[in-house]
């Protein structure tokens, strides 16, 4: 994989995290200029969850009927239609509309990206890529929540949804010049439904989406409750714009660490597994720091070990199905951000933030059990 190559899969990686968490400050503004409770505007990160799930689904399976390319240039020029609507929103209706296309969009920068990834590479140079891509990532929730605050700062929402689109053309841009075809030529079309069945009667592929689930839903949930609980303290939100930067040093670590246990020959269950303590370490650390100001630094150890875990279970999920990565990327992908949207939608909520850190650990650790893993 060339350079070029390597540094567009990883804008296009970084894109769909970067929206969601750009998003994450104008929460409060939404709510605000539509007389919302919080629970009602956080619902709008689970609906794009729900977005994003059935955008998977589509993109995935386009990747291998059409190709990568076109597959992910028409996701980008969707989530760009959906950033132009947003624009011009007048209801929360509309809002959640926009941002349910928004998200429907995005997932092809994240599922068709990741197949291009496996069509390049394999076994542990995948594995080490994605090592690689996560320490990138790292800097998405830094970028976006920092420039999300000016956007909303000096913009508003509206703000806010003119640089999402900024970027989606910028990356469109990128793709018509850098991206060339990667489908191998022996890819069958797989009928998506005897494809489904046989996923969802794998238990190792449920194993893994539950890991996807745990340590997503534990990393966005501050996303989703962290502004609410800087106004309800009367904290200055560019105090939680900031804090980006420390869970970004929190996820290069974890990226970091992953790359090291790789080298050093520690195997993928247990690199998890010290993934999903730090978790729960994180959700114990929320209950002692609840209403501080440090409580930030509880998500320090959260979004390391997402960076830590996440490269692994992707690297190893989809290992029994390489005649068919697109459609099993995009039924896999729907799995785990169907459950992710449900998670969120019960966060949201709830606005608990420590009792999902320590669910969120205990789940991952439960799964990744020796029993709990089947080849």
């Amino acid at each position: 994989m060339s350079r070029r190559l390597l540094l567009l899969t990883i804008a296009l990686l970084m894109f769909p995290q970067l929206a969601q968490t750009l998003y994450s400050p104008a929460l409060a503004d939404l709510a605000g200029r539509f007389v919302l409770p919080p629970g009602a505007a956080s619902q709008a990160m689970s609906l794009y969850l729900f977005g994003f799930a059935a955008g998977v689904a589509l993109w995935g399976w386009l990747a291998d009927r059409i190709g990568r390319r076109p597959a992910l240039l028409g996701g980008l020029a969707v989530f760009a239609l959906a950033a132009c609507g947003g624009l011009l929103a007048s209801t929360f209706g509309q809002v959640l509309l926009a941002q349910a296309l928004a998200a429907l969009g995005a997932a092809a920068a994240s599922v068709v990206t990741q197949t291009v990834l496996r069509d390049h590479l394999q076994g542990p140079a995948l594995a080490q890529a994605f090592s690689w891509i996560g320490m990138a990532l790292a800097l998405s929730p830094a970028i976006g929540l920092a420039l999300g605050t000016l956007l909303v700062a000096t913009h508003g929402y509206a703000g806010v949804q003119a640089g999402l689109l900024l970027i989606a053309l910028l990356l469109m841009l990128g793709c018509t010049s850098g991206l060339h075809e990667s489908r191998p030529a022996n890819v069958g079309h797989t009928p998506l439904l005897p494809l489904l069945r046989q996923l969802l009667c794998d238990r190792w592929i449920w194993s893994q989406a539950l890991l996807v689930m745990a340590f997503n839903v534990a990393m966005y949930s501050w996303y989703a409750l962290g502004p609410f609980v800087f106004e309800r303290l009367h904290w200055p939100l560019a105090w939680f714009g900031a804090s980006g930067a420390l869970l970004a040093l929190g996820s290069a670590l974890g990226a970091w660490g992953n790359g090291r246990l790789l080298r050093a020959g520690a195997c993928a269950t247990t690199r998890i597994q010290l993934a999903a303590g730090l978790v729960l370490a994180g959700g114990l650390l929320a209950v002692l720091l609840h209403d501080r100001p440090a409580l930030v630094v509880a998500m320090v150890p959260v979004v390391t070990g997402f960076g830590l875990a996440i490269p692994n279970v992707l690297g190893q999920a989809l290992r029994g199905y390489p005649h068919c990565l697109g459609s099993a990327g995009a039924l896999f992908g729907l799995l785990y951000y169907l459950l992710i949207g449900v998670a969120m939608a019960v966060v949201g909520a709830l606005q608990l933030l420590a009792p999902t850190l320590i669910a969120c650990g205990l789940l991952a650790l439960w799964l990744q059990r020796p029993r709990a893993v089947v080849a």
